[in-house]
């Protein structure tokens, strides 16, 4: 077998994309390769890990003809098939390159979850949700795990449901937008568990739900806005009758953030959106 010859260092377009958020800074960044031909899958998870922030991205000439690009998401420590912040962040950081997608209006991006749309409309992103390869109850004893890692009576948890998409969710549906704010989370409790809550705001809030994702033993702890789980969370409680078809959700409130994610049902699609704003560009050495 011939070896591999590895690619020589060369400078790249690299940028920084704020999402979920209007106002730079006040969302959940990504750092996105523009340019990652030849690059290896070791190369590329080194240097996940070395940007420290939740996702890195790669983009690269399709391989499926249906797409526009295709994309590769990778954590400090492993690589996603599928993952929402980074896809709205991608499809930002391809278009501002110039990328011109093939149907007006429509991005389709290739991941490792196969094809996924994504619209754009004026300065806001939307992707369409992936469908749930896992959903249903959750173990007792995983509930209460969850119940002491978040603070709550075992009650509190009004309902729960396994929500994967490519990250291995488990979504809770709390009584209120102030519980979910409330916690205070131990994060030994919750030790291998992925666990996102969202409570709704009373009538006449600026959001609908707020929203918060847990992630213990990851370097954030804490993920800023989460698209995957507001994908899964908005499939689970629109077709269970206790969310709207279009609805606002707030995440990253008590982390400083203002984090905004625009849900919409149209026919059997629900549509995750949100705003991308470039904050760094320039060129990477890879």
């Amino acid at each position: 077998m011939t070896p591999t010859t590895p690619t020589v260092p060369r400078l790249r377009p690299f940028g920084q994309v704020d999402v979920f958020s209007a106002e730079p800074y006040r969302g959940n960044p990504l750092a996105v390769v523009v340019d990652a031909e030849g690059l290896s899958s070791a190369v590329m998870q080194q240097f996940a890990n070395w940007t420290n922030l939740s996702e890195t991205t790669f983009l690269l000439p399709p391989t499926d003809p249906g797409a526009d690009y295709r994309v590769r998401i990778f954590t400090g420590s492993e690589e996603f098939p599928f993952a929402g912040h980074p896809t709205l962040g991608s499809a930002h950081a391809w278009l501002e390159a110039g990328g011109v997608p093939r149907q007006d209006g429509m991005l389709v991006q290739e991941c490792g979850a196969g094809l996924v749309r994504v619209r754009h409309d004026g300065g806001r992103l939307a992707f369409a949700a992936p469908p749930l390869t896992r959903s249903g109850p959750v173990a007792g004893k995983d509930l209460a795990r969850i119940a002491a890692g978040l603070g709550l009576p075992r009650e509190a948890l009004l309902d729960a449901s396994w929500l994967v998409n490519g990250p291995e969710w488990i979504g809770v549906l709390l009584a209120s937008a102030e519980l979910v704010l409330s916690i205070r989370p131990d994060y030994a409790a919750m030790a291998g568990l992925k666990v996102g809550v969202i409570g709704p705001h009373s009538a006449g809030s600026e959001t609908d739900f707020e929203v918060r994702t847990f992630i213990p033993g990851d370097a954030a702890a804490e993920d800023p806005v989460t698209g995957s789980f507001n994908a899964g969370a908005a499939q689970w409680l629109i077709r269970s009758g206790r969310a709207p078809e279009s609805y606002v959700a707030a995440q990253g409130t008590v982390l400083g953030r203002a984090g905004r994610v625009h849900i919409q049902a149209a026919g059997d699609d629900i549509w995750v959106g949100g705003s991308a704003v470039s904050c760094i560009e320039g060129f990477v050495l890879l």
